[in-house]
């Protein structure tokens, strides 16, 4: 018999990372599945990254680190939230964690009380949701429409407040759907958060560094809520580092020093060597984050020209990050004859057992009527797996 705790029975599986582990059952029985499911850049991490790692195993980087990070990381990152992103954060205000899922939970635990509201804008990253839940909060989920571009309205956001509503989780530009808010849409969700006392929104600014067009704005340069801000980032997208499991936050003193708190009990400070690292990174450019920037938004132009002639997708030109989420409900209710296409996840299932292509069904986003596809792959198997895709979907009628 299992004696399990309800809280962890609340949790959902992360569907990302269940359909990339179904890929690679099916990858180690000799099938050959094309991935477009997980979240990663598909370069290897910079040689001026992993010269500086193998640096700090001879310096001997080998004890506890402090719990909130090196202070020359945080020095590091400090001032690149004042030169990238206009917004002053002390090194006491970061605190370095093992990844941007880590450091979100830390502030969700570290802020949310059970029956506490936190507002999260569909389609929103799967581990929101289920974070919440685990924080003993509410889960108010705003919808946003993809012929809005997916992107939700102030009036939208206004009628979601109640007197229990302690945060908003604001992303962009946006895993799932690529879309990247303007400054003026920026500023208008920023009035309507100002207008309510007591209520802070968490910005996940992991994918900043790959936009094509126009700039990233960072919702805590509005100096008017700057101080109701707290800002998530990473290391892992735009330097493809994912396997080093390095985030961070910016935030109010006060908070960080919660998650500090927090963090003293679960992990201490995390990884030296990749902290060491993660410095690097920060610190250096050797021009790879550009050319890793430029072939996402050729692979960008290349998958969603290729989707658009699909019969039934129906979709939208993201402006960042590397995924693209084409709305399937044309083919909600049809059948090869053997599966009925009931929801996303049987489209998804489907495309995997009949194209060997690897999508994530949008069920998990808050988006029911679409599929997540990640195109941090190559030019050759993006044309491949498209052309797989669109021959098994020809197959229901």
């Amino acid at each position: 018999m299992e004696y399990l705790s309800d809280r962890i029975k609340s949790l959902s599986v992360s569907q990302t990372l269940a359909m990339a582990q179904k890929s690679r059952e099916l990858k180690a029985k000799g099938l050959d599945i094309i991935s477009l499911s997980l979240g990663e850049p598909d370069f290897n991490t910079p040689d001026y990254i992993k010269e500086a790692a193998k640096r700090a195993i001879d310096e001997n980087y080998s004890k506890y680190p402090p719990v909130p990070g090196y202070n020359d990381l945080r020095d590091a990152i400090s001032r690149k939230f004042r030169e990238e992103n206009g917004i002053n954060y002390s090194s006491d205000q970061i605190i370095v964690s093992a990844g941007g899922k880590h450091s979100l939970i830390n502030v969700i635990l570290s802020m949310i009380n059970p029956g506490e509201e936190v507002i999260i804008l569909a389609p929103y990253w799967v581990s929101y949701y289920d974070q919440i839940i685990l924080a003993g909060g509410i889960p108010v989920v705003v919808e946003a429409l993809l012929e809005n571009d997916f992107k939700v309205s102030p009036g939208q956001l206004e009628s979601a407040i109640t007197g229990k509503t302690r945060l908003v989780i604001f992303n962009s530009p946006s895993n799932p759907t690529g879309m990247v808010y303007s400054r003026e849409e920026m500023e208008k969700i920023a009035r309507v958060i100002e207008r309510h006392e007591g209520l802070f929104a968490i910005s996940d600014e992991i994918y900043e560094h790959i936009i094509f067009e126009g700039s990233h704005v960072s919702l805590a340069s509005f100096d008017f809520i700057y101080d109701r801000v707290i800002t998530v980032n990473g290391v892992s997208k735009g330097y493809a580092m994912t396997g080093w499991r390095i985030g961070y936050i910016g935030a109010p003193l006060w908070l960080a020093k919660a998650c500090n708190k927090l963090q003293g009990q679960f992990t201490s400070g995390v990884c030296s060597i990749a902290q060491r690292a993660a410095l690097a990174a920060i610190g250096g450019d050797d021009g790879s984050r550009q050319m890793m920037k430029e072939a996402f938004h050729r692979r960008r132009d290349l998958i969603c020209g290729l989707l658009n002639e699909v019969r039934g997708l129906k979709l939208r030109v993201p402006q960042g990050a590397f995924y693209v989420m084409p709305d399937i409900s044309w083919y909600l209710g049809k059948s090869d004859g053997n599966t009925v296409i009931n929801n996303s996840d049987d489209l998804a299932l489907f495309l995997l057992d009949k194209a060997q292509v690897a999508v994530v069904g949008g069920d998990a986003f808050g988006a029911p009527k679409c599929i997540r596809i990640s195109y941090a792959n190559s030019d050759e198997l993006l044309v491949e797996a498209v052309k797989r895709i669109k021959k098994a979907l020809e197959l229901l009628n």
